[in-house]
């Protein structure tokens, strides 16, 4: 019989933590039962960002302020996916009228961040310290410039870009504008 983890008796900003918690202790194969007062919908998107393809999530009760869900653990680890496809985002129409991000990475636990953004020609994303974590930048359409603390990087499609964590930098879109 799988453990039960009864929520419905938790501070509400103390669910999730207390949820992921107990998921990240199960081993592979391991489960336990989620009993939550509500359908925990945000919590199931949660999951799907975070561990997509390494759990099990199955509703035994769906009572009023009786749900209960077995979540189980396949794998050890969140499974590879593709997360998105650029030369889609780069080929639809309302990108090229876009300005700002167009596609983010919705993991909470990671120490790398990704974003496709859209500026029209000759828009900028003002000088900035980026986070403190990896950035990766894929230029996917238009050209533009990077300008970092010691100088400028031409921008131009195809081109993949590495941002250490905290590096400082300012995107400049050139006259087709620029994806990335």
């Amino acid at each position: 019989m799988d453990a039960e983890l009864d929520v419905r008796g938790i501070r509400k900003p103390d669910k999730h933590p207390a949820i992921f918690a107990a998921y990240a202790a199960l081993p592979v194969g391991g489960a336990f039962v989620l009993v939550n007062d509500h359908d925990p919908k945000h919590l199931h998107d949660q999951f799907e960002a975070d561990h997509h393809g390494s759990y099990a999530w199955e509703y035994l009760t769906t009572e009023p302020r009786d749900w209960r869900i077995r979540i189980t653990k396949l794998a050890g680890t969140p499974l590879p996916r593709i997360l998105v496809d650029t030369a889609t985002v780069a080929a639809d129409p309302a990108t090229a009228d876009a300005s700002g991000a167009v596609w983010k990475l919705e993991a909470r636990e990671r120490d790398l961040d990704s974003n496709l953004i859209a500026l029209p020609p000759g828009g900028t994303i003002a000088a900035h310290t980026g986070p403190d974590i990896d950035v990766l930048i894929h230029v996917l359409a238009g050209d533009g410039t990077l300008t970092t603390e010691l100088g400028e990087i031409a921008l131009s499609p195809g081109a993949l870009l590495w941002m250490p964590r905290r590096s400082r930098r300012q995107f400049t879109a050139g006259d087709r504008g620029c994806g990335i």
